[in-house]
């Protein structure tokens, strides 16, 4: 059993190893359904409408679709204060004049460990409460971003459901943990961590049903080498195309920052080994998806170079 145990994570990484060779196939790119998270700076004052006209014209060459502007956190009792988006009115007024075909999503969260409770039925309450006024200022729609979401909480699933008529006809988008990769992954993470690090496809696969997108965040994998990486993002975008169907946006999170906190992560993980993945994965699955993208994080983080990875490696690969 111990020969067993140890001999399992080099099976594993053989595996994904594995998985990140081949060639995708040409049609295998951007459909025009990407994302790109924005950080805080576009709602408080500090970005400028100079600000939002450079940034246009990058995304007019890009396949971004969506926007996610982080317009929060909830308050620990589930409010949100106008004062934490005060200018979230005039940056939707420049946005519209600038790029009206792209979404703009207020980005909304905060951690559940100890800091928000969204088991407490109150407490959801005001966050919708919140979400309903963030929406009255002209966002397109809603991404939630909370974490740590464990595997099967019910109280998530109550949330996106009563959330959803107040976002109507626009985007309701959350981004996700990645999905189990391995059968058994997921307990002994969370007896290593006390947390979930992962969902199991069926809660996945409900929460899916719930909204138009899902962004896996397929970073901080804390994977040691670039081609295990990619080969896990290929697993990841394997599995979520076997759980999301057609008619939802699926996202596959490219790491457009480098700051993971462990040496290692920085030089595994980047947005060309992100798109290659998630590529292979389309080209596996043996054909194209519309609703499909890469979501890139964070905007502020973003270097040259990822933009550059970004257009060579999926926009026009």
């Amino acid at each position: 059993m111990a020969a067993l145990l140890l001999a399992l994570p080099g099976v594993a990484v053989a595996t994904l190893t594995l998985q990140f060779t081949g060639t995708p196939a040409r049609w295998a790119k951007t459909t025009g359904h990407d994302a790109l998270w924005l950080g805080h700076a576009w709602v408080d004052g500090r970005k400028t409408a100079e600000d939002v006209r450079a940034l246009a014209g990058r995304l007019r060459r890009t396949g971004i679709k969506d926007v996610y502007v982080h317009s929060g956190p909830f308050d620990g009792d589930g409010t949100l204060p106008a004062a934490k988006h005060p200018k979230a009115a005039e940056f939707l007024k420049w946005w519209r004049e600038e790029s009206p075909k792209v979404r703009v999503s207020a980005w909304l969260g905060q951690k559940v460990d100890g800091v928000l409770d969204l088991d407490d039925a109150a407490t959801r309450q005001r966050v919708l409460d919140g979400t309903r006024a963030i929406m009255a200022l002209g966002f397109d729609g809603v991404h939630y971003n909370f974490e740590p979401i464990g595997d099967g909480d019910a109280e998530f699933l109550d949330l996106l459901t009563r959330t959803r008529p107040i976002v109507g006809d626009g985007p309701l988008s959350t981004s996700t943990p990645q999905i189990e990769p391995f059968p058994l992954v997921r307990p002994a993470a969370r007896a290593v961590t006390g947390r979930d690090k992962y969902w199991s496809p069926d809660y996945f696969g409900q929460v899916t049903r719930l909204v138009d997108q899902v962004a896996i965040m397929t970073y901080d994998s804390y994977l040691p080498y670039p081609a295990v990486y990619g080969g896990y993002v290929v697993r990841q975008t394997s599995l979520a195309l076997g759980l999301v169907p057609a008619d939802k946006t699926l996202l596959i999170g490219a790491p457009a920052y480098h700051d993971h906190g462990v040496p290692w992560a920085d030089a595994a993980e980047s947005v060309e080994k992100a798109a290659r993945g998630a590529r292979l994965g389309l080209t596996a699955h043996g054909k194209p998806r519309e609703r499909f993208g890469l979501a890139l994080y964070v905007d502020f983080a973003a270097t040259k170079e990822d933009w550059s990875e970004y257009d060579r490696f999926w926009f026009r690969p």
